[in-house]
């Protein structure tokens, strides 16, 4: 470890202990995105897109029970609000997120959605992005009735944003059905630079709406789960152009951010390459205590990879040796991995830092 980030983590622990004595409180933390990061809002609403039956929630601690999350236990948000001393969010269309609760933030994403708007049509009923946005504008409203509005801005500069998205403009648009209408417009690199730029705008519009720090994940390995090596893979390879549009996306979607940064002139978006954090899962498990990333653990046909995981799917036992739990979504220890990485893997995986850096560099700033 170099000099300097031996000084920032210990500021870490030192100041970390003052800023929370002094606010009592950890910061605020806001997820944007797809069923990655979906922690319930699906479940209030009239769309196939829900993680609400078992087994999901297996290993979801306390309960024990679904959630809503698509997951056997935690997922990436939960244990980032770990890390950051706090308590889960909760889903922005959940009842019960009212009074201090929405001081902790709020979860607005939901299975199904991508960049664009035309992504996921087959689920109906989801939050699209720009929805999620116009919610986060008046989850505002109300915490400014709450808190009145200069601490409002002072609470939503200060939090943490995480926002997952782009996965799903490949396996549930482009690549949907054969002749898709976007492949039809677009040859995929051109497809690429196009959700790049629809990209932008959001991030543009997230940052207008007062987020200054937030993580931005790149896409799996999207053609390693076992639903596009159920379909499209051939002897256990890989999908090769759904690799390829990772391959594509992934770098450009960092050099945006870093373009978006040196504009505002300050690290506000955090590029954390989930799809290489994944990708070593894919090439290596037993190096990660896996016994396969290709066969989910809750699932039907082969790998386990053709719909989502039911009360009548098969089930594995050996949970934590299972790099996907279903045929999308990473099990809750792979997703654990992935977040040791965004809270100290090196500029590889989170460029221009990890968020242990954050943390320090903010906790001496705010």
């Amino acid at each position: 470890m170099t000099t300097f980030s031996s000084f920032i983590l210990g500021c870490v622990l030192v100041i970390g202990i003052v800023v929370n004595g002094a606010e009592a409180r950890p910061r605020a933390f806001f997820i944007f995105g797809d069923s990655l990061v979906d922690n319930g809002n699906n479940n209030y609403l009239a769309t196939t897109a829900r993680a609400d039956a078992p087994p999901y929630g297996i290993d979801y601690a306390p309960s024990h029970r679904p959630t809503g999350r698509f997951c056997n236990g935690y997922n990436i948000p939960d244990l980032i609000s770990q890390q950051l001393g706090s308590e889960s969010t909760m889903p922005y269309l959940s009842p019960e997120l009212r009074g201090n609760k929405l001081l902790v933030g709020a979860n607005f994403a939901s299975a199904g959605i991508g960049i664009l708007n035309d992504t996921g049509i087959q689920f109906v009923n989801v939050i699209r992005m720009y929805r999620q946005l116009e919610l986060f504008q008046e989850y505002q409203n109300r915490v400014s009735a709450l808190i009145g509005s200069p601490q409002t801005k002072s609470l939503v500069n200060q939090a943490l944003v995480l926002i997952t998205v782009g996965g799903n403009d490949f396996v549930n648009n482009y690549f949907l059905v054969p002749n898709s209408a976007r492949s039809r417009q677009y040859p995929l690199p051109q497809y690429v630079k196009y959700l790049i730029s629809e990209y932008q705008k959001l991030l543009q519009k997230l940052y207008e709406l007062g987020a200054r720090r937030v993580l931005v994940t790149g896409t799996g390995p999207l053609g390693c789960v076992p639903s596009e090596l159920a379909q499209r893979g051939r002897n256990g390879e890989c999908a090769a152009e759904l690799q390829r549009a990772a391959e594509l996306f992934n770098p450009q979607l960092e050099q945006m951010l870093l373009q978006i940064n040196r504009k505002i002139g300050k690290d506000v978006f955090i590029a954390a390459n989930t799809g290489k954090m994944h990708n070593n899962f894919v090439t290596n498990p037993q190096q990660f205590g896996f016994i396969t990333a290709k066969v989910a653990c809750c699932g039907q046909g082969p790998y386990n990879g053709l719909g989502l995981c039911t009360p009548l799917s098969n089930l594995c036992s050996n949970r934590g040796q299972y790099a996907f739990w279903d045929a999308f979504h990473p099990s809750e220890k792979a997703n654990r991995l992935i977040v040791e990485e965004i809270m100290s893997g090196s500029r590889d995986y989170m460029n221009p830092m990890n968020l242990s850096t954050i943390l320090a560099l903010d906790a001496i700033t705010i």
